[in-house]
């Protein structure tokens, strides 16, 4: 065969590469879109946050239910706190259930919506996520809690807050 020779037309193969291509161009068009979906209604990049987000409402649904053990162990990003509870002396159950009833900042916790997440830090997805909950139905009783992504915790009330 010399170079001028063109192979024989295989229809098998033309038809293969042809939908080879399309696939991984929807593929690609699928990608971009949860991407910038994800990001523009305010759950991360390819919804990254969404894990934590359902943290942060479980949370708060356990402090609606007055199930404070199991806030604090998803507070504290350990569910099995009882069984070491000396490790968490500095900020024990007690002073816990006081912080989320007695001295809330928003009064009794009776409902609650997981509204938007915003990274904060260094890094691609940053080293901690801020994330923004709406107490009661009221747009004026805004709680935004920090969650520390190397371990987990959660940290109130957040170092700064987002306006959306």
């Amino acid at each position: 065969m010399t170079l001028l020779d063109a192979p024989a037309y295989n229809p098998r193969r033309q038809q293969l590469i042809e939908r080879s291509l399309i696939a991984g161009g929807v593929l690609i068009f699928s990608l971009v879109i949860l991407t910038l979906a994800g990001f523009i209604t305010g759950h991360g990049w390819l919804f990254s946050n969404l894990p934590i987000e359902h943290r942060v409402n479980k949370f708060f649904t356990a402090i609606e239910n007055k199930d404070f053990a199991t806030a604090y162990g998803l507070y504290q990003n350990d569910p099995k706190w009882q069984e070491h509870a000396a490790k968490y002396s500095g900020y024990p159950l007690a002073r816990f259930t006081e912080d989320w009833t007695k001295y809330s900042p928003v009064g009794p916790i009776l409902s609650h919506h997981v509204d938007k997440s915003v990274s904060d830090g260094t890094g691609t997805f940053g080293t901690t996520l801020l994330v923004a909950t709406t107490i009661n139905g009221d747009k004026e009783k805004r709680l935004f809690l920090a969650v520390q992504r190397s371990d987990g915790t959660f940290t109130y009330p957040a170092p700064h807050v987002f306006a959306y």
